[in-house]
């Protein structure tokens, strides 16, 4: 029988990254052992697409990534038969949920977003340069944001984002506010999409495997055949399916996701 193929769909904050100083250099091994194995990895993340294009060159990585927790997946050039960058775009954009938060604000909301704040506020309360945080507020679909007010607004507050058809999501440092879509709509579709491309080439089943940190990740993991939960502030809130595959790291970060992605791929023969 033929070999599994592999397909990796990763967080960035808190497991690729590390979520104090953003570094990935720990999980070097695996990145260039996948790479070399031609395994995508499809980067999956509530940062920005200026942001993980930027990310990607640093890494050495060509494949596919997910934008904003879900908003867009954007497909590089001479993917699946693409002659140009194509962006294929999920749920609300962020022009109509910055209306909404307006709304909510002369209301009574009490929050800080992103367009908010100026590039250097952001570079300050996120731990980021300037020029990364310019980055980060080049949004398509959500609106990342600190909540000023108590727990019981926020309650009410998510309530109304509901009312509106948005929801909010909580990540590593900030709430997102975005419409009904999450972090696994992207990954299931780019999954059929290679689904069709493998099975045109007669190639082995393809394995599923999704690596995150925080309730956010949650959907996508679920969506996996082999969800991997990486060690961090938020990852005793993560549930896992008792019926998968099921990994949790020992090591939190980019050291975890190293050691938990080489494991795999020695299992499977890679």
């Amino acid at each position: 029988m033929a070999r599994p193929r592999l397909i990796l769909f990763s967080d960035l904050d808190g497991t690729l990254l590390d979520h104090d100083n953003y570094d990935w250099r720990a999980a070097q091994p695996a990145l260039a052992k996948l790479r070399s194995s031609g395994i995508p990895l499809i980067l999956n993340s509530s940062k920005t697409l200026p942001e993980i294009r930027a990310l990607r060159e640093d890494i050495g990585n060509t494949d596919p990534f997910i934008v904003e927790n879900g908003a867009a997946v954007v497909i590089p050039p001479h993917i699946f038969g693409n002659s140009q960058e194509k962006v294929v775009n999920f749920g609300a954009t962020r022009a109509q949920v910055l209306a909404v938060l307006e709304k909510l604000r002369e209301k009574g909301a009490r929050f800080r977003g992103f367009e908010d704040m100026s590039a250097d506020e952001l570079a300050r309360e996120a731990g980021l340069d300037v020029a990364a945080a310019a980055m980060a507020k080049q949004r398509v679909g959500t609106e990342p944001l600190l909540w000023l007010g108590t727990e019981e607004e926020r309650a009410e507050f998510e309530a109304a984002l509901a009312r509106e058809g948005l929801r909010l999501v909580a990540g590593g440092r900030f709430l997102h506010a975005m419409g009904v879509f999450d972090k696994a709509d992207g990954a299931r579709f780019l999954l059929s999409k290679y689904q069709e491309q493998y099975q045109e080439h007669g190639d082995g089943p393809l394995i599923a495997i999704a690596l995150g940190d925080s309730p956010n990740d949650q959907q996508m993991l679920e969506a996996a055949d082999i969800p991997v939960v990486i060690r961090g502030v938020n990852s005793e809130q993560v549930q896992l399916p008792s019926a998968k595959h099921a990994m949790r790291s020992l090591k939190p970060g980019p050291e975890g996701w190293n050691e938990c992605v080489l494991n795999l791929l020695f299992e499977y023969g890679y």
